[in-house]
């Protein structure tokens, strides 16, 4: 067989299939056929491009054209103009300056290493990620390095937890190996439920080769025999990969009894969540994994002693493990190469809302938030202004256009008050009423709040219903100021992060955009809210 003359790389991700990809694949296979194009053309079923909100995209290479919102019946004019006479389909074509994958690490603004395969190999071919140097790491490990060695490079490398947090992932997997106990485990967080949010299951459709090598090699690192991916229930493609990919991993004795003869043994097993945003929690994570209610565990003990049925356990988030074997392979050296020096690496992110291309993009730590908005999210949309970028999810805080030159790492967010969090940046421009959606943030807080401790249980439903109030103009400026008590006494007294986190999109916005609060509290619609026709 002749090599392609030209590839069709086809995103294959949650969004893709709900819009009707498998009909497009069919279409394509069929029509290349009909003109004997069948060795010529190679189509390649592959993870996200990066794009969302453009339905079945797919793209063209080496011409590094993309299509959006291609249908079945858009499929015959794609070969015939394109892959035949060369000339793209221009109303088909996606703009150029939108954040799309193309192979290789860099990529205008974008540093890939979590994502460097995404969107690039066949995510259900094994071979295809070994072809990329998959699981080159893995044999590195077992063949030249001591656990303790894996440790203290994953340590020199300063990689922190991408789950939000930022907590040192060496530190974490020395605890585990320090722990005393002859079982432990490895656990992957991929219960992605903070809305906005979908980076985890992008990586998971993507690449799940790359999670399941590095739960190895933590494994390895810290004594452990059994792995565990938690991943969200509804994540029903990631789901389905994952399982793929771990039979696929056992046939090449990549996962199993004494991998690559090293005399190791390490298997991974996939547990689907029940939908519960506390979850997220590793310990009501934890809590869930053993049958229990998921709610969140009274701390100290913490996991790495007191995890998994009473075990030392290591819980990672998807993001932090796919940095791993990267790091392995190349040194923590070339890994300090990127980022900061106090938050090295990448950061995957996930741009939403007023912006011209949202989709998933992975920039150097410490990038400035213009960077994200405006180079590779083309900007706010129709060219309105901006008014408001909420960061990190809905337990983020509201930044502001002054804001635009911070740059996104653990600690410079810390001094505005602000979180990385789950990654996720949400765009509002001029229309958005910043009372409505703090509406909607409280409201789901109070839906996903466990109950199990009094400051969260109560205090989200107070503030729903005092924000309620202020948004008819039924309460004055004290139901602000009483917002801002309750938040803080959530802060100080709830048991896990979700009570904890209620006080950044709370104060954030109150601090930020005090006159339209004030203006409904005070009985009259706020200036967005009077452009629209009335009240929120």
């Amino acid at each position: 067989m002749r090599p392609a003359r030209t590839h069709v790389l086809v995103a294959v991700d949650e969004e893709a299939r709900l819009s009707g990809v498998e009909q497009v694949l069919t279409a394509l296979h069929q029509i290349l056929s009909e003109y004997g194009l069948s060795e010529e053309v190679r189509v390649v079923e592959t993870g996200t491009l990066g794009i969302s909100g453009q339905g079945v995209v797919l793209a063209v290479y080496p011409d590094a054209v993309f299509y959006g919102r291609v249908r079945p019946e858009d499929v015959r004019e794609i070969v015939e103009v394109h892959l035949l006479k060369g000339r793209p389909v221009e109303r088909l074509r996606l703009p150029t300056a939108a954040p799309v994958a193309r192979p290789g690490e860099i990529l205008g603004r974008q540093t890939r290493i979590v994502l460097r395969n995404v969107g690039v190999i066949n995510p259900e071919n094994i071979e295809e990620y070994i072809a990329q140097g998959g699981y080159e790491a893995l044999a590195k490990a077992l063949s030249g390095m001591k656990p303790e060695e894996v440790i203290e490079e994953i340590r020199r490398a300063g990689l922190r937890g991408r789950g939000g947090a930022g907590f040192p992932t060496g530190v974490k997997w020395q605890a585990v190996r320090s722990a005393p106990g002859p079982e432990k485990y490895v656990i992957c967080n991929a219960d992605e439920g903070e809305p906005g949010t979908f980076k985890d299951r992008l990586i998971l459709e993507g690449d799940p080769h790359r999670i399941l090598e590095a739960m190895t090699i933590a494994g390895y690192a810290v004594g452990a025999r059994l792995g565990i991916i938690y991943v969200r229930g509804e994540y029903a493609l990631s789901i389905r990969r994952l399982e793929h990919a771990i039979r696929q991993a056992r046939e090449y004795g990549l996962l199993g009894k004494n991998i690559l003869e090293s005399g190791f043994s390490f298997d991974v097993e996939v547990r689907p969540g029940a939908g519960a945003y506390v979850c997220g929690e590793e310990t009501a994570l934890i809590e869930s994994l053993e049958g229990k209610r998921g709610w969140p565990r009274i701390r100290p003990p913490y996991p790495v002693t007191h995890g998994f049925w009473g075990r030392p356990t290591v819980v990672n988030n998807v993001e932090t493990l796919a940095n791993v074997p990267d790091i392995v392979v190349r040194g923590a050296g070339w890994y300090r190469t990127f980022g900061t020096p106090t938050c090295p690496g990448t950061k995957v992110y996930t741009i939403l809302g007023h912006v011209r291309f949202p989709g998933l993009v992975e920039v150097e730590m410490g990038t400035p938030l213009r960077v994200l908005i405006y180079e590779l999210g083309g900007g706010v949309r129709d060219d309105r202004p901006l008014k408001a970028v909420l960061i990190g999810g809905a337990a983020g805080a509201f930044l502001t256009p002054k804001d635009l030159d911070v740059r996104l790492d653990f600690d410079s967010l810390a001094g505005r008050a602000a979180v990385l969090g789950s990654g996720a940046v949400l765009v509002m421009d001029d229309s958005s009423c910043i009372v409505d959606m703090l509406t909607s943030i409280l409201h789901f807080f109070r839906h996903e709040s466990c109950g199990q401790c009094v400051p969260c249980r109560v205090g989200t439903d107070l503030l729903v219903r005092l924000l309620a109030e202020v948004r008819r103009g039924e309460a004055g400026p004290e139901a602000l100021r009483r917002m801002v008590e309750i938040v803080e006494a959530m802060r100080l007294g709830s048991l896990c992060p979700l009570g904890q986190s209620v006080a950044l999109p709370v104060r954030s916005a109150l601090e930020n955009f005090q006159e339209e609060f004030l203006a409904h509290a005070q009985g009259g619609p706020c200036a967005v809210c009077h452009a629209q026709g009335g009240r929120a």
